[in-house]
């Protein structure tokens, strides 16, 4: 008697594999989940979930939540070929969030932190009034309780939906970093794919730290968009990761398994400044982040400028006191 299986290869469920899009290999779904959401074959990244990124980085129950009943609401009443609040709760439904971002307190071997977390999967990660508001809300927590701040960002961008109301949310996010720099708490920005448009404008390109995962899409308009408007061909891959890596704007390019442990030592060295006698931090020199590793640099030998990794030499000018020029290295004098 022939052996009947449950179901045919032909016949198996069509969410049951992903083919890697670097690779084209066709992964278990149930591989991904254990593997980090990585591709055996080629350590593609592959997009992660909110509660993936918390399992990830965040101490096991450390996490609790803030402000998780704010909802958006369509107060233009927008409508293409759907209307908006059937969209919002179109991605309700299949997510199980209220809306692109979520936020709270965590800590990361055992140090607290106020983290921001983007799911692609609600609306493309766009940004609209409840993303920034509460993001805003992550980072005056991160200043008022003097904890480092963390945004893991993945977004195509503003969301349309809501028009200038979604611009808004660039000057609303990015408005308390002022203060947070002045203060001296730090904010480290981690980069997935993909972080485009009014997000990468705003504060994901304002940390005092800028990490990426591998290969990650960050660019804030399409490649055809870029190059139709500087009227010129754009070199290849200019909006990976390691491009601009190579080019001054991301800090590090981290893999997700070292993503953890690089959030837990980026910890260590930027430390919360220290506020004496409850003085505000002065205006003369600010204690923030890059404030502190300037200082170090001046304690352990040789002055630098107010712009990390520029050289300033010391020279006496007419009453032998003032300093010379700065010196940027890799540039030199016209002649």
């Amino acid at each position: 008697m022939p052996i009947k299986f449950p179901f045919s290869r032909r016949a198996a469920p069509s969410d049951a594999w992903t083919k890697c899009p670097t690779c084209d290999a066709q992964v278990f779904n149930k591989q991904l989940e254990r593997n980090q959401r990585l591709c055996p074959s080629c350590g593609h990244h592959f997009r992660m979930s909110v509660g993936e990124r918390i399992d990830l980085l965040l101490d096991p129950g450390s996490f609790e939540e803030r402000d998780a009943g704010l909802e958006s609401v369509d107060r233009l009443g927008f409508h293409d070929d759907r209307p908006y609040a059937d969209r919002l709760e179109t991605s309700r439904l299949k997510t199980g969030l209220r809306d692109a971002v979520v936020w709270g307190i965590g800590s990361i071997d055992g140090r607290r932190v106020a983290i921001g977390i983007f799911d692609f999967r609600f609306m493309g990660g766009s940004m609209g009034s409840v993303v920034g508001e509460k993001l805003a809300r992550c980072f005056e927590t991160a200043l008022s309780d003097r904890i480092p701040a963390i945004v893991v960002s993945a977004s195509g961008g503003a969301r349309m939906q809501e028009g200038t109301l979604a611009l808004m949310q660039l000057a609303k996010t990015t408005a308390p970093l002022v203060r947070l720099d002045d203060a001296g708490v730090p904010l480290i920005t981690v980069l997935t794919d993909p972080t485009t448009g009014g997000v990468l404008a705003s504060f994901a390109s304002l940390g005092d730290v800028i990490l990426a995962e591998p290969r990650a899409l960050v660019g804030f308009a399409g490649a055809r968009v870029a190059s139709d408007t500087v009227g010129e061909e754009m070199p290849e891959g200019f909006q990976s990761a390691e491009f601009l890596l190579a080019h001054g704007f991301i800090d590090a390019v981290v893999p997700r398994p070292d993503l953890r442990a690089s959030l837990s030592r980026l910890l260590r060295l930027l430390p919360v400044a220290a506020v004496e006698d409850g003085q505000p931090v002065s205006a003369d020199r600010g204690r923030g982040p890059l404030g502190a590793i300037s200082g170090l640099a001046e304690r352990l030998g040789g002055a630098v400028s107010e712009t990390i990794g520029i050289d300033v030499e010391t020279a006496a000018d007419g009453n032998g006191t003032g300093p010379s020029s700065p010196s940027i290295p890799g540039r030199e004098e016209s002649t």
